[in-house]
């Protein structure tokens, strides 16, 4: 299957096979006025398969929920058909507003106005720690 080029836009390559969708909500991409490609289980000489979303428009994305989500995504950015940069993402060292804390005792349980916020720990084993109570959250 051959899957055309977009002239000006943004590309996330590289997306672990089966989490194309998965980013495609937390991007809320559906409501985007604009094209969006998700393309499936693309063959890859790199990873065997992989998902890959066109977006054919500017937008501004948070990369650190790009690299919480999959750390190893690409994101192309496309000017009149040319990647004009080229970013690969790795986990980010805080996340703020993508995990919530689990404790019920934790200070975002109770003040709702409170962004949760978590810092990786441990980067080896994926973990990030609530700034607030400690509480332990492995990356989905």
């Amino acid at each position: 299957m051959k899957i055309g080029h977009i002239e000006n836009g943004i590309v996330l390559d590289h997306i672990t096979a089966g989490n194309g969708m998965n980013i495609y909500n937390v991007l809320n991409l559906g409501k985007l006025d604009c094209t969006v490609a998700l393309i499936k289980n693309a063959d890859s000489p790199k990873m065997g398969k992989k998902d890959i979303i066109k977006i054919s428009t500017h937008l501004d994305i948070d990369l650190d929920v790009l690299g919480y989500l999959d750390p190893g995504i690409t994101v192309n950015m496309i000017h009149d058909s040319v990647i004009t940069e080229r970013r690969t993402l790795a986990l980010p060292q805080r996340v703020v507003g993508v995990i919530k804390c689990k404790n019920p005792r934790c200070i975002t349980s109770v003040e709702r106005e409170i962004v949760h916020e978590f810092k990786l720990t441990d980067p080896v084993k994926k973990v990030y720690r609530c700034i607030y109570c400690e509480q332990a959250a492995s990356r989905r």
